[in-house]
């Protein structure tokens, strides 16, 4: 019986790349020059730390990282979910953002849903984080990819582990 996995893993590597990329031009630009101002990943956490003087320029800081993690990912900076901006020490500022890897229950209930609502005949069941998907035929499945594709695109969802 064909069956395909939905999943959604956070690529570190890829992360860890664009936040080299954007300290580094943080570093070079003018405006940022003297200020408090820079990136920090902590993997183990699966969190990104911005520091900036202001809440002006953590903004500034996150235009400058999401379009480097969009080009190392396409869809990576929707797995991003941000809190609010702190004030610290004074006039400084600092926001986490916390990387989300893997389906959460309730989009994976989610998905489970949109696949009986378009009455697609296959078997759909959570295991961990990650949904796994079973039907009769490939081109059962195929419909069922294209289905959640659709419905689902406000967070990176990835279709692989497919078996014949």
């Amino acid at each position: 019986m064909p069956s395909f996995d939905i999943t959604s893993k956070a690529n570190m590597e890829n992360i860890k790349n664009a936040v080299d990329v954007s300290m580094r031009m943080i570093i070079n630009r003018y405006d940022f020059k003297g200020t408090s101002a820079k990136v920090e990943l902590f993997e183990k956490e699966m969190k990104i730390v911005l520091n900036g003087d202001s809440e002006f320029q953590i903004n500034q800081i996150k235009d400058i990282l999401f379009p480097a993690m969009e080009k190392k990912e396409p869809d990576s900076s929707k797995r991003i979910d941000s809190e609010k901006i702190e004030t610290v020490s004074g006039s400084k500022s600092k926001q986490n953002l916390i990387i989300k890897s893997g389906i959460e229950i309730e989009l994976a209930k989610d998905i489970i849903k949109t696949i009986k609502d378009a009455k697609i005949k296959v078997q759909s069941s959570i295991q961990g984080d990650e949904v796994r998907v079973n039907g009769a035929k490939r081109d059962v499945l195929q419909e069922c990819i294209s289905t959640v594709k659709v419905k689902h695109n406000n967070f990176p969802l990835h279709f692989g582990n497919f078996r014949d």
